[in-house]
């Protein structure tokens, strides 16, 4: 598929992603640029197995003086791992986490980015039909890179010509993401907007 573009809508964010789809799995490559708490670039490396489980995210942030990487991955079995370092001095928490609070969770969610939700939304089909997911997220924050559970809900809304309309909701956060017919967001509020070519 095209590479996906995306422009923050809550404060200048640019980001962009190489997908590959197939056979219920996908890989992207992408990168993340922004400039809140500080200005940072993101790298990322995402890769499912079957079913859009996530098996490994590999994120790589820098800025002015600073650089650090989390590697996390999920084996079959289930159980989490996170390799984390860094270089260099800023003001933000460091990286990685204790993955025990992991437990069950299928999913990563990248920070500031729409990619990762497409995961539950294929997984459950709420691109295509009525439901909902409650689930537990290996969330990655950016750009300081720390990894925390994080309970979330998706629920189907309605159909649309090109796509659904899927609340996502995350403690008192809810956002009603416009996605299209293959289940990649088009519109997040408050946070993105895809870039589509004229």
């Amino acid at each position: 598929m095209p590479v996906l573009l995306w422009a923050g809508t809550d404060e200048w964010r640019a980001e962009a992603a190489d997908v590959s789809v197939k056979q219920g799995r996908f890989a992207a490559t992408g990168v993340q640029l922004g400039v809140g708490p500080v200005p940072y670039r993101v790298d990322y490396v995402l890769d499912t197995t079957a079913a859009w489980v996530t098996r490994t995210l590999q994120v790589t942030a820098a800025g002015a003086g600073w650089r650090r990487a989390v590697e996390l991955t999920r084996n079959p079995n289930g159980r989490w791992t996170c390799r984390a370092d860094g270089a260099g001095t800023v003001d933000l928490p460091l990286p990685g986490g204790d993955t025990a609070a992991l437990t069950g969770a299928l999913d990563c969610d990248l920070g500031l980015s729409p990619l990762s939700n497409t995961m539950p939304i294929l997984r459950h089909r709420l691109h295509q039909r009525a439901g909902a997911a409650e689930l537990v997220m290996a969330w990655m924050s950016v750009p300081d890179l720390s990894v925390h559970a994080s309970v979330q809900r998706y629920e189907h809304l309605h159909t649309t010509p090109t796509g659904a309309v899927v609340r996502f909701a995350s403690g008192d956060f809810t956002a009603d993401l416009v996605v299209d017919a293959d289940g990649f967001v088009v519109d997040y509020p408050q946070l993105a907007r895809r870039i589509t070519g004229r």
